[in-house]
């Protein structure tokens, strides 16, 4: 198992090159958020739970953080990937082996420990449950188990833990690059003594993010997008370069002077 070796200059330069791949790669990257929600009480640790459509998931995790959350940013990532990228162990992540039943409890108690572990920042897990990328409109969402372990071990330690529901979708509107939508729902406080077992969290957040996903969908297709706010913008693609070049010579020509038709004498 590959564990975190966290590192402030690895997490910056992180922050940065994520901030300069979405304004590359992005028209603008919009978050929709309570106003209550970064104000979690930092002595309970918090789960964000979130869907897995793309590729840019692991990325706007620490763009968050940073903006919004004072807090220790933990992420899971599955073994093969974090073999080839291990700079991630940098910046919070550790590895998980689905193929081993003994190194993902392992992982499990892991993750716990993070959480746990003894901090004036409040302790966040972002974690993707369907344990690979699908399509954002796939239903019925299937999530592993594992989420709900780490809740399970959590609760049996302390008996508080935030869940946050957190989903991504990437539309093309009216520009040449694609934007990227993040909603953040408000945190829900699970206790132990209201804990109902490992299957029936999942289930719960298996159709949490579903109705989530189908709420943001519905928001993007009828326009109604006033409760985001832009966080990034990118720079202008190719068809924004146009548009502006033609207004600069529309204002021109309205703006010229005619040439006198009469000749002088």
């Amino acid at each position: 198992m590959l564990e975190v070796r966290r590192s402030r200059v690895y997490t910056r330069w992180f922050g940065w090159y994520s901030r300069r791949q979405f304004r590359r790669h992005f028209h603008s990257l919009r978050v929709q958020m309570p106003p209550e929600l970064p104000a979690m009480e930092p002595g309970i640790p918090v789960i964000f739970y979130c869907n897995h459509a793309y590729w840019w998931d692991g990325f706007w995790s620490q763009i968050c953080t940073e903006l919004y959350f004072c807090q220790n940013l933990f992420i899971i990532i599955e073994r093969p990937q974090l073999e080839k990228h291990r700079f991630f162990t940098r910046v919070g992540a550790f590895s998980i082996d689905r193929t081993n039943a003994r190194s993902a409890v392992r992982t499990l108690d892991y993750a716990a420990s993070c959480l746990l572990s003894p901090s004036p920042r409040q302790n966040a897990l972002w974690i993707f449950p369907q344990g690979l990328i699908e399509h954002v409109d796939k239903r019925p969402l299937l999530f592993f188990r594992g989420t709900a372990g780490i809740a399970d071990r959590v609760l049996k330690s302390m008996g508080k833990l935030y869940l946050v529901s957190v989903v991504s979708r990437i539309e093309y509107l009216e520009d040449q690059k694609p934007e990227l939508f993040l909603s953040f729902r408000s945190a829900h406080l699970m206790t132990r003594d209201r804990w109902e077992g490992i299957d029936a969290l999942t289930g719960y957040m298996q159709d949490s993010t579903e109705s989530h996903l189908d709420e943001v969908k519905n928001q993007v297709v009828a326009r109604q997008l006033e409760g985001y706010k832009t966080i990034i913008r990118g720079g202008e693609s190719i068809n924004r370069r146009v548009e502006t070049i033609r207004g600069l010579f529309r204002f021109r020509n309205r703006h010229e002077t005619p040439s006198n038709p009469r000749g002088g004498g």
